[in-house]
Protein backbone atom coordinates (compact mmCIF):
# COMPACT_ATOMS: atom_id res chain seq x y z
CA UNK A 1 0.00 0.00 0.00
CA UNK A 2 1.23 3.36 0.01
CA UNK A 3 2.46 6.60 2.46
CA UNK A 4 2.62 3.84 4.66
CA UNK A 5 1.65 5.93 7.97
CA UNK A 6 -1.57 5.42 7.56
CA UNK A 7 -1.62 1.86 6.08
CA UNK A 8 0.40 -0.57 5.43
CA UNK A 9 2.98 -0.17 7.60
CA UNK A 10 0.60 0.00 10.11
CA UNK A 11 1.74 3.26 11.97
CA UNK A 12 0.21 6.61 12.45
CA UNK A 13 1.29 9.68 10.98
CA UNK A 14 4.91 10.28 12.02
CA UNK A 15 5.34 13.75 12.91
CA UNK A 16 2.28 13.59 14.97
CA UNK A 17 2.39 9.90 16.90
CA UNK A 18 5.92 9.24 17.16
CA UNK A 19 7.89 8.97 20.33
CA UNK A 20 8.89 12.40 21.54
CA UNK A 21 6.95 14.27 18.57
CA UNK A 22 4.72 17.12 19.04
CA UNK A 23 1.09 16.09 19.02
CA UNK A 24 -1.77 17.82 17.24
CA UNK A 25 -5.24 16.99 16.64
CA UNK A 26 -6.05 15.19 13.74
CA UNK A 27 -9.43 13.49 14.02
CA UNK A 28 -12.71 14.96 15.14
CA UNK A 29 -12.48 13.04 17.92
CA UNK A 30 9.78 6.34 -13.86
CA UNK A 31 11.75 7.43 -16.81
CA UNK A 32 14.60 9.82 -17.36
CA UNK A 33 12.74 13.41 -17.53
CA UNK A 34 15.74 15.50 -18.97
CA UNK A 35 14.66 18.38 -17.19
CA UNK A 36 17.25 21.28 -16.59
CA UNK A 37 16.23 23.46 -13.58
CA UNK A 38 14.91 26.33 -15.48
CA UNK A 39 12.49 24.13 -17.36
CA UNK A 40 11.81 22.53 -14.37
CA UNK A 41 10.82 26.06 -12.81
CA UNK A 42 9.15 27.00 -15.77
CA UNK A 43 6.82 24.02 -16.04
CA UNK A 44 5.96 24.47 -12.11
CA UNK A 45 5.38 28.01 -12.81
CA UNK A 46 3.11 27.26 -15.73
CA UNK A 47 1.30 25.20 -14.08
CA UNK A 48 0.19 27.39 -11.03
CA UNK A 49 -0.58 29.81 -13.10
CA UNK A 50 -2.78 28.00 -15.89
CA UNK A 51 -5.63 27.78 -13.43
CA UNK A 52 -8.64 25.43 -13.63
CA UNK A 53 -9.08 23.25 -16.49
CA UNK A 54 -10.55 20.28 -18.77
CA UNK A 55 -14.03 19.19 -16.67
CA UNK A 56 -14.49 18.75 -13.11
CA UNK A 57 -14.96 15.22 -12.64
CA UNK A 58 -17.46 15.73 -9.68
CA UNK A 59 -19.87 15.78 -12.94
CA UNK A 60 -20.57 12.87 -13.02
CA UNK A 61 -22.20 12.41 -9.65
CA UNK A 62 -26.04 13.55 -9.80
CA UNK A 63 -26.62 17.20 -8.14
CA UNK A 64 -27.57 16.35 -4.65
CA UNK A 65 -25.99 12.98 -4.28
CA UNK A 66 -23.17 12.77 -1.75
CA UNK A 67 -19.23 12.65 -2.79
CA UNK A 68 -17.62 9.57 -2.47
CA UNK A 69 -14.57 8.92 -0.60
CA UNK A 70 -12.10 6.22 -0.33
CA UNK A 71 -9.18 5.48 1.68
CA UNK A 72 -6.52 3.84 0.68
CA UNK A 73 -4.28 3.79 3.32
CA UNK A 74 -5.57 2.66 7.19
CA UNK A 75 -3.00 4.02 9.86
CA UNK A 76 -3.40 6.67 12.26
CA UNK A 77 -2.79 9.43 9.43
CA UNK A 78 -5.28 7.52 7.55
CA UNK A 79 -7.77 7.34 9.68
CA UNK A 80 -7.73 10.65 11.18
CA UNK A 81 -7.58 12.01 7.43
CA UNK A 82 -11.16 10.51 6.35
CA UNK A 83 -12.44 11.86 9.28
CA UNK A 84 -11.41 15.29 8.40
CA UNK A 85 -13.23 14.65 4.70
CA UNK A 86 -15.85 13.32 6.30
CA UNK A 87 -15.97 16.48 8.89
CA UNK A 88 -15.17 19.06 6.20
CA UNK A 89 -18.43 18.50 3.45
CA UNK A 90 -21.48 17.29 4.99
CA UNK A 91 -22.65 15.94 1.84
CA UNK A 92 -19.90 13.24 1.44
CA UNK A 93 -19.87 9.45 3.14
CA UNK A 94 -17.27 6.99 3.51
CA UNK A 95 -17.16 4.29 0.41
CA UNK A 96 -14.63 2.45 0.19
CA UNK A 97 -11.08 1.07 2.25
CA UNK A 98 -7.98 -0.20 1.68
CA UNK A 99 -4.60 -1.61 3.04
CA UNK A 100 -2.17 -3.80 2.98
CA UNK A 101 -3.06 -5.45 6.39
CA UNK A 102 -6.29 -6.69 7.47
CA UNK A 103 -5.97 -5.47 11.18
CA UNK A 104 -4.55 -1.92 10.27
CA UNK A 105 -8.12 -1.93 8.00
CA UNK A 106 -10.80 -3.49 10.75
CA UNK A 107 -8.90 -1.31 13.45
CA UNK A 108 -9.55 2.39 11.29
CA UNK A 109 -13.05 1.29 10.25
CA UNK A 110 -13.87 0.41 13.64
CA UNK A 111 -12.34 3.80 14.43
CA UNK A 112 -14.37 5.66 11.97
CA UNK A 113 -17.76 3.73 12.93
CA UNK A 114 -17.82 5.96 15.61
CA UNK A 115 -18.09 9.10 13.87
CA UNK A 116 -21.15 11.09 15.10
CA UNK A 117 -22.66 11.01 12.04
CA UNK A 118 -22.41 7.15 11.67
CA UNK A 119 -24.64 6.64 8.31
CA UNK A 120 -22.20 8.41 6.60
CA UNK A 121 -19.71 5.22 6.70
CA UNK A 122 -21.19 3.23 4.43
CA UNK A 123 -18.06 0.45 3.60
CA UNK A 124 -19.83 -2.50 3.14
CA UNK A 125 -18.15 -5.48 3.69
CA UNK A 126 -17.39 -6.34 -0.22
CA UNK A 127 -15.78 -2.50 -0.42
CA UNK A 128 -13.03 -3.11 2.69
CA UNK A 129 -9.69 -4.64 0.34
CA UNK A 130 -6.48 -6.64 1.32
CA UNK A 131 -3.12 -6.32 -0.39
CA UNK A 132 -0.76 -3.97 -1.96
CA UNK A 133 -2.96 -3.98 -5.19
CA UNK A 134 -6.22 -3.08 -3.45
CA UNK A 135 -5.80 0.16 -3.84
CA UNK A 136 -7.01 -0.32 -7.84
CA UNK A 137 -9.91 -1.70 -6.36
CA UNK A 138 -11.08 1.21 -4.02
CA UNK A 139 -10.14 3.23 -7.36
CA UNK A 140 -12.74 1.37 -9.21
CA UNK A 141 -15.43 1.22 -6.47
CA UNK A 142 -17.17 4.57 -7.88
CA UNK A 143 -15.74 6.99 -5.06
CA UNK A 144 -15.10 10.77 -6.29
CA UNK A 145 -12.18 11.65 -4.39
CA UNK A 146 -9.35 9.58 -2.94
CA UNK A 147 -7.16 9.90 0.28
CA UNK A 148 -4.01 8.58 -0.42
CA UNK A 149 -2.35 7.94 2.74
CA UNK A 150 -0.17 4.33 2.87
CA UNK A 151 3.35 4.42 2.67
CA UNK A 152 5.52 7.25 0.76
CA UNK A 153 7.66 4.49 -1.82
CA UNK A 154 3.80 3.45 -3.41
CA UNK A 155 2.99 7.11 -3.73
CA UNK A 156 3.73 7.22 -7.72
CA UNK A 157 1.22 4.37 -8.13
CA UNK A 158 -1.69 5.26 -6.37
CA UNK A 159 -1.41 8.88 -7.58
CA UNK A 160 -1.06 7.54 -11.50
CA UNK A 161 -3.92 5.20 -10.77
CA UNK A 162 -6.46 7.81 -9.39
CA UNK A 163 -6.10 10.91 -11.56
CA UNK A 164 -5.96 8.31 -14.70
CA UNK A 165 -9.70 7.17 -13.12
CA UNK A 166 -10.57 10.79 -13.00
CA UNK A 167 -10.52 11.05 -9.05
CA UNK A 168 -9.95 14.50 -6.64
CA UNK A 169 -6.55 13.74 -4.33
CA UNK A 170 -5.76 14.15 -1.08
CA UNK A 171 -2.27 13.21 -0.94
CA UNK A 172 -0.42 12.61 1.86
CA UNK A 173 3.30 14.00 2.00
CA UNK A 174 6.31 12.98 0.72
CA UNK A 175 5.24 12.21 -2.83
CA UNK A 176 8.16 9.68 -3.15
CA UNK A 177 11.12 8.36 -2.16
CA UNK A 178 13.67 9.12 -4.87
CA UNK A 179 13.50 11.08 -8.02
CA UNK A 180 12.12 9.01 -10.77
CA UNK A 181 9.74 8.38 -8.11
CA UNK A 182 9.16 12.43 -7.87
CA UNK A 183 9.00 12.49 -11.54
CA UNK A 184 6.17 9.99 -12.08
CA UNK A 185 3.95 12.65 -9.56
CA UNK A 186 4.82 15.47 -11.22
CA UNK A 187 3.50 14.13 -14.49
CA UNK A 188 -0.09 12.92 -12.76
CA UNK A 189 -0.21 16.25 -11.55
CA UNK A 190 -0.11 17.69 -15.09
CA UNK A 191 -2.42 15.35 -16.20
CA UNK A 192 -4.78 16.23 -13.25
CA UNK A 193 -4.78 20.14 -13.90
CA UNK A 194 -5.52 19.54 -17.64
CA UNK A 195 -8.76 17.34 -16.12
CA UNK A 196 -9.85 19.89 -13.70
CA UNK A 197 -8.72 17.48 -10.71
CA UNK A 198 -8.16 18.48 -7.36
CA UNK A 199 -4.75 17.80 -5.55
CA UNK A 200 -4.48 18.30 -1.91
CA UNK A 201 -0.59 18.28 -0.66
CA UNK A 202 -0.35 17.02 2.93
CA UNK A 203 2.41 19.69 3.40
CA UNK A 204 0.17 20.64 6.06
CA UNK A 205 2.01 23.94 7.29
CA UNK A 206 0.79 25.71 3.98
CA UNK A 207 -2.91 25.25 5.48
CA UNK A 208 -1.81 27.07 8.31
CA UNK A 209 -3.44 30.24 9.18
CA UNK A 210 -0.91 31.80 11.40
CA UNK A 211 1.79 30.58 9.37
CA UNK A 212 -0.09 32.10 5.96
CA UNK A 213 -0.13 35.34 7.43
CA UNK A 214 3.31 35.28 8.95
CA UNK A 215 5.06 33.76 5.42
CA UNK A 216 3.28 36.42 3.38
CA UNK A 217 4.26 39.38 5.44
CA UNK A 218 7.53 37.78 5.02
CA UNK A 219 7.03 37.46 0.94
CA UNK A 220 5.61 41.52 1.32
CA UNK A 221 9.13 42.42 2.25
CA UNK A 222 8.44 42.99 6.33
CA UNK A 223 12.21 41.76 6.63
CA UNK A 224 14.12 42.32 3.51
CA UNK A 225 15.59 40.48 1.51
CA UNK A 226 16.23 36.90 3.12
CA UNK A 227 19.97 36.32 3.61
CA UNK A 228 19.25 33.12 5.57
CA UNK A 229 16.76 30.34 7.22
CA UNK A 230 17.35 27.94 9.78
CA UNK A 231 14.56 25.48 9.83
CA UNK A 232 14.25 22.58 12.88
CA UNK A 233 13.31 18.91 13.54
CA UNK A 234 14.46 17.72 16.34
CA UNK A 235 12.40 14.97 18.22
CA UNK A 236 12.77 11.33 19.77
CA UNK A 237 12.21 8.11 18.58
CA UNK A 238 9.37 6.02 16.21
CA UNK A 239 8.19 3.15 17.69
CA UNK A 240 9.00 -0.04 16.10
CA UNK A 241 6.78 -3.61 16.09
CA UNK A 242 8.58 -6.59 17.21
CA UNK A 243 9.10 -9.20 14.65
CA UNK A 244 6.21 -12.05 14.60
CA UNK A 245 7.21 -15.47 13.79
CA UNK A 246 4.83 -15.50 11.31
CA UNK A 247 5.68 -12.66 9.42
CA UNK A 248 8.08 -12.69 6.49
CA UNK A 249 10.64 -9.82 6.05
CA UNK A 250 8.74 -8.37 3.49
CA UNK A 251 5.72 -7.93 6.16
CA UNK A 252 8.19 -7.07 9.08
CA UNK A 253 9.58 -4.28 7.28
CA UNK A 254 6.70 -3.02 6.01
CA UNK A 255 5.15 -2.88 9.47
CA UNK A 256 8.21 -0.61 10.16
CA UNK A 257 8.38 0.96 7.26
CA UNK A 258 9.66 4.57 8.69
CA UNK A 259 12.89 2.79 9.24
CA UNK A 260 13.80 1.54 5.59
CA UNK A 261 14.99 3.91 3.41
CA UNK A 262 13.23 2.23 0.40
CA UNK A 263 10.04 2.88 2.02
CA UNK A 264 9.83 6.27 3.67
CA UNK A 265 13.08 7.94 2.36
CA UNK A 266 14.52 7.84 5.83
CA UNK A 267 13.07 10.61 8.27
CA UNK A 268 14.62 13.50 6.39
CA UNK A 269 12.21 13.01 3.41
CA UNK A 270 9.07 11.89 4.97
CA UNK A 271 9.01 13.70 8.80
CA UNK A 272 11.69 16.79 8.38
CA UNK A 273 9.99 17.17 4.85
CA UNK A 274 7.60 19.66 6.48
CA UNK A 275 10.93 22.12 7.21
CA UNK A 276 12.28 21.85 4.18
CA UNK A 277 8.91 22.76 2.98
CA UNK A 278 9.19 25.88 4.69
CA UNK A 279 11.90 26.05 3.60
CA UNK A 280 10.96 26.25 -0.20
CA UNK A 281 7.83 28.04 0.84
CA UNK A 282 10.14 31.11 2.23
CA UNK A 283 12.32 30.85 -1.26
CA UNK A 284 9.13 31.44 -3.23
CA UNK A 285 9.34 27.93 -4.32
CA UNK A 286 12.51 28.74 -5.89
CA UNK A 287 15.17 25.63 -6.35
CA UNK A 288 18.63 26.15 -5.01
CA UNK A 289 21.39 25.65 -6.92
CA UNK A 290 23.53 22.92 -4.82
CA UNK A 291 23.17 21.28 -1.64
CA UNK A 292 25.88 20.09 0.91
CA UNK A 293 24.85 17.65 3.83
CA UNK A 294 25.94 15.80 6.60
CA UNK A 295 24.62 12.99 8.47
CA UNK A 296 25.01 9.36 10.07
CA UNK A 297 23.43 6.99 12.48
CA UNK A 298 24.97 6.86 15.85
CA UNK A 299 21.88 5.35 18.57
CA UNK A 300 19.90 3.28 16.12
CA UNK A 301 19.73 0.02 17.35
CA UNK A 302 17.61 -3.75 16.82
CA UNK A 303 16.50 -4.83 13.30
CA UNK A 304 13.25 -2.98 13.33
CA UNK A 305 15.52 0.33 13.23
CA UNK A 306 16.30 -0.60 9.44
CA UNK A 307 19.10 1.53 7.86
CA UNK A 308 18.00 5.06 8.14
CA UNK A 309 20.02 7.66 9.71
CA UNK A 310 19.25 9.62 13.32
CA UNK A 311 20.60 12.99 12.40
CA UNK A 312 21.14 15.20 9.18
CA UNK A 313 22.32 18.78 8.90
CA UNK A 314 21.61 20.25 5.34
CA UNK A 315 23.18 23.77 3.82
CA UNK A 316 21.19 24.71 0.68
CA UNK A 317 22.87 27.31 -1.23
CA UNK A 318 20.59 29.77 -3.60
CA UNK A 319 21.96 32.63 -6.19
CA UNK A 320 22.88 35.54 -4.30
CA UNK A 321 24.90 33.58 -1.52
CA UNK A 322 21.71 33.16 0.18
CA UNK A 323 21.89 29.94 2.23
CA UNK A 324 19.04 27.79 4.33
CA UNK A 325 20.13 25.12 6.87
CA UNK A 326 18.45 22.33 7.80
CA UNK A 327 19.00 20.01 11.22
CA UNK A 328 16.77 17.11 12.01
CA UNK A 329 17.30 14.48 14.29
CA UNK A 330 15.39 11.24 15.94
CA UNK A 331 16.87 10.31 18.57
CA UNK A 332 15.62 9.51 22.48
CA UNK A 333 16.70 11.50 25.67
CA UNK A 334 17.43 14.81 23.85
CA UNK A 335 15.89 18.43 23.54
CA UNK A 336 13.12 18.39 20.70
CA UNK A 337 12.80 21.39 18.41
CA UNK A 338 10.86 22.29 15.37
CA UNK A 339 11.04 26.03 14.61
CA UNK A 340 12.15 28.35 11.91
CA UNK A 341 14.37 31.59 12.04
CA UNK A 342 14.68 33.58 8.94
CA UNK A 343 17.37 36.56 8.23
CA UNK A 344 16.77 39.29 6.23
CA UNK A 345 18.62 42.74 5.26
CA UNK A 346 15.53 44.45 7.55
CA UNK A 347 14.75 41.95 10.31
CA UNK A 348 13.98 38.61 11.74
CA UNK A 349 11.45 36.21 11.71
CA UNK A 350 10.90 33.77 14.56
CA UNK A 351 7.91 30.89 13.69
CA UNK A 352 7.10 28.05 16.09
CA UNK A 353 4.08 26.41 15.14
CA UNK A 354 3.41 24.56 17.81
CA UNK A 355 4.00 27.31 20.28
CA UNK A 356 2.26 28.58 18.94
CA UNK A 357 4.71 32.19 17.84
CA UNK A 358 5.23 34.23 15.21
CA UNK A 359 7.28 36.87 15.49
CA UNK A 360 8.94 39.56 13.02
CA UNK A 361 11.77 41.85 14.36
CA UNK A 362 13.14 45.25 12.89
CA UNK A 363 11.44 48.53 11.47
CA UNK A 364 8.36 46.56 10.73
CA UNK A 365 7.90 44.67 14.19
CA UNK A 366 5.01 42.32 14.54
CA UNK A 367 3.50 39.67 16.49
CA UNK A 368 0.48 37.73 16.11
CA UNK A 369 -1.39 37.44 19.06
CA UNK A 370 -1.09 34.02 20.65
CA UNK A 371 -5.47 34.11 20.85
CA UNK A 372 -5.63 34.73 17.52
CA UNK A 373 -7.80 32.45 15.28
CA UNK A 374 -5.79 29.22 15.07
CA UNK A 375 -8.03 26.82 12.81
CA UNK A 376 -6.71 22.87 12.81
CA UNK A 377 -4.26 22.89 10.00
CA UNK A 378 -5.40 19.29 8.94
CA UNK A 379 -9.09 19.90 8.58
CA UNK A 380 -8.48 23.12 6.92
CA UNK A 381 -6.94 20.80 3.82
CA UNK A 382 -10.01 18.87 3.65
CA UNK A 383 -12.16 22.10 3.79
CA UNK A 384 -10.25 23.92 1.50
CA UNK A 385 -9.88 20.53 -0.67
CA UNK A 386 -13.82 19.88 -0.75
CA UNK A 387 -14.46 23.54 -1.92
CA UNK A 388 -12.74 23.45 -4.09
CA UNK A 389 -14.13 20.76 -5.47
CA UNK A 390 -17.75 22.12 -5.06
CA UNK A 391 -16.73 25.47 -6.49
CA UNK A 392 -15.80 23.71 -9.82
CA UNK A 393 -12.33 25.32 -9.23
CA UNK A 394 -10.25 22.36 -7.69
CA UNK A 395 -6.41 23.11 -5.91
CA UNK A 396 -3.88 21.56 -7.59
CA UNK A 397 -0.36 21.93 -5.49
CA UNK A 398 1.34 19.66 -7.57
CA UNK A 399 4.60 22.23 -8.99
CA UNK A 400 5.49 23.08 -4.72
CA UNK A 401 4.69 19.84 -3.42
CA UNK A 402 6.51 18.03 -5.88
CA UNK A 403 9.75 20.45 -5.38
CA UNK A 404 9.21 20.33 -1.91
CA UNK A 405 10.15 16.68 -1.64
CA UNK A 406 12.53 16.65 -3.86
CA UNK A 407 14.33 19.45 -1.65
CA UNK A 408 14.22 16.76 1.03
CA UNK A 409 15.31 13.67 -1.43
CA UNK A 410 18.19 15.75 -2.51
CA UNK A 411 19.35 16.51 1.43
CA UNK A 412 19.39 12.70 1.88
CA UNK A 413 21.23 12.21 -1.62
CA UNK A 414 24.26 14.96 -0.17
CA UNK A 415 24.18 12.90 2.81
CA UNK A 416 24.04 9.36 2.18
CA UNK A 417 27.13 10.27 -0.53
CA UNK A 418 29.04 13.03 1.23
CA UNK A 419 29.02 15.10 -2.19
CA UNK A 420 27.93 18.14 -2.94
CA UNK A 421 24.49 17.80 -4.95
CA UNK A 422 23.13 20.47 -7.30
CA UNK A 423 19.92 20.79 -8.28
CA UNK A 424 20.23 19.90 -12.08
CA UNK A 425 22.05 16.44 -10.83
CA UNK A 426 19.05 15.84 -8.09
CA UNK A 427 15.99 16.59 -10.19
CA UNK A 428 17.55 14.42 -13.24
CA UNK A 429 18.95 11.23 -10.97
CA UNK A 430 17.97 7.71 -11.50
CA UNK A 431 17.88 6.52 -8.35
CA UNK A 432 15.29 4.09 -7.63
CA UNK A 433 14.75 2.45 -4.40
CA UNK A 434 12.18 -0.46 -5.96
CA UNK A 435 13.54 -3.56 -5.01
CA UNK A 436 13.65 -5.80 -7.81
CA UNK A 437 13.90 -9.36 -8.34
CA UNK A 438 12.58 -10.62 -4.95
CA UNK A 439 10.96 -14.22 -4.47
CA UNK A 440 7.44 -13.89 -2.32
CA UNK A 441 8.11 -12.85 1.18
CA UNK A 442 11.60 -11.19 0.55
CA UNK A 443 12.53 -8.05 1.11
CA UNK A 444 15.94 -5.60 0.02
CA UNK A 445 18.93 -6.09 2.74
CA UNK A 446 18.72 -2.76 4.89
CA UNK A 447 22.51 -1.69 3.76
CA UNK A 448 23.22 1.80 5.82
CA UNK A 449 24.16 4.05 3.26
CA UNK A 450 28.46 5.25 3.85
CA UNK A 451 29.17 8.75 3.08
CA UNK A 452 32.31 9.23 0.55
CA UNK A 453 31.28 5.47 -0.21
CA UNK A 454 28.18 5.44 -1.20
CA UNK A 455 28.03 6.74 -4.95
CA UNK A 456 25.25 8.98 -6.40
CA UNK A 457 23.49 7.88 -9.02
Amino acid sequence: MNDMDAGVAGGARSDADGGGHHRSPRTPTGGRSGLTRREFVTRAAAITAAGAIGFPAVARRPPGDPLRIGLIGCGGRGTGAAAQALTADSNTVLWAMADAFEDRLVTAHDHLSTFPDRDRIQVAANRRFVGLESYREVIDSGVDVVLLTSPSAFRPEHLEASIAAGKHVFCEKPMGVDAPAVRRCRRACEEAEKRGLAVVSGFCWRYSLPERETYARVHDGAIGAIRSMHATYHTGLLGVQRRRPEWSDWEFQLRNWHHFTWLSGDHIVEQACHSVDKINWAMRNVPPLRCTALGGRGLREGEERGNVYDHFAVIYEYPDGVRCFLTCRQQAGCSNDNTDFIMGERGTCFVNGWGPTHVITGENAWTRPADAPRPNMYQVEHDELFASIRSGRPINDGPWMMQSTMLSIMGRMAAYTGQTITWAQAIDSQEDLRPTGLAPGQAPPPIVAKPGVTRFL
